[in-house]
């Protein structure tokens, strides 16, 4: 039995998450549910994104994802199934999908139609289940819908790159746990683009020369215990998922701040590495 996934900004208050897997149970009893995040900032695109793209290659070739964000039907926003990298998604067609297929091209792509007479605010019950189960049980996906050749994309997701090359401009696209604040600037595309050069990362006000490719390079670890102070330091690395980060060493959030905070960094603000 595949393994079905879900990911949506429910949160786990309400009833919303136990209802979906109440109603998967019922269609399958031997069902493998995971839980990805219900903690996805409402109608949160970009973020659900990043959550998903650096989660679902960990599962199973097979596995079904739902994505809830965003998922209410309407002309503008039609419901999508696809096989991309031989797992399925199932999600609206607002462009949560541009980040993950930004690299490899889905292999099939269908609008969902059956039970379009249903009329339902709460269209992760009432279709992207039927769905899932339907694929989980072997079905293909041309019972569920009519084949589509592309999907909307999400232009924000992408960085930008000036015409000399020597500039990428980028945003911030994710803020974590931790206060820390990822860009969607990947090493990939800065190793295409920078070439080796000498570079400088700048977010607002804040300046680095150097990337580490973990947190603690930041310590000298020759120089005694006491006298290293780099708690609270400001850094940029790239991080576990090799997109460009900036974050605080050991930050604390309840007393310092995180990265977000104290370096004044929120979503969507421009993050840009030059190159000399």
């Amino acid at each position: 039995m595949s393994l079905i996934t879900l990911t949506t900004d429910f949160g786990t208050k309400d009833h919303f998450v136990g209802a979906v897997k109440g109603a998967i149970y019922s269609e399958l009893n031997d069902a493998k549910i995971v839980d990805i995040s219900h903690h996805i900032s409402p109608f949160h695109i970009t973020e659900t994104a990043y959550i998903l793209k650096n989660a679902y290659q960990n599962f199973p070739k097979g596995s079904i994802h739902i994505i809830g964000v965003d998922s209410e039907l309407s002309i503008e926003n039609k419901h999508i199934a696809l096989l991309l990298d031989e797992h399925y998604f199932i999600c609206p067609d607002n462009g949560i999908i541009s980040m993950i297929a930004s690299e490899i091209k889905p292999e099939k792509i269908v609008e969902v139609t059956i039970h379009k007479n249903i009329i339902s605010s709460f269209n992760v019950l009432d279709v992207f289940v039927k769905v899932a189960c339907h694929i989980a049980r072997g079905g293909t996906l041309d019972v569920i819908g009519k084949e589509i050749p592309e999907y909307k994309q999400l232009t924000e997701v992408h960085p930008h790159i000036n015409d000399e090359k020597n500039k990428i401009i980028g945003s911030v696209i994710y803020i974590d746990n931790y206060g820390n604040v990822i860009s969607n600037i990947s090493k990939k595309l800065f190793q295409e683009i920078g070439k080796g050069r000498t570079f400088k990362v700048i977010a607002r006000s804040n300046t680095y020369t150097s990337i580490f490719q973990k947190y603690n390079e930041i310590v000298n670890y020759s120089t005694p215990i006491e006298n290293r102070q780099v708690d609270g330091k400001s850094l940029a690395l790239f991080n576990s998922a090799n997109y460009l980060e900036i974050a605080i060493y050991k930050s604390n959030l309840k007393t310092v701040g995180g990265a977000s905070t104290l370096l004044g960094l929120d979503y969507r603000d421009t993050v840009t590495v030059r190159f000399n």
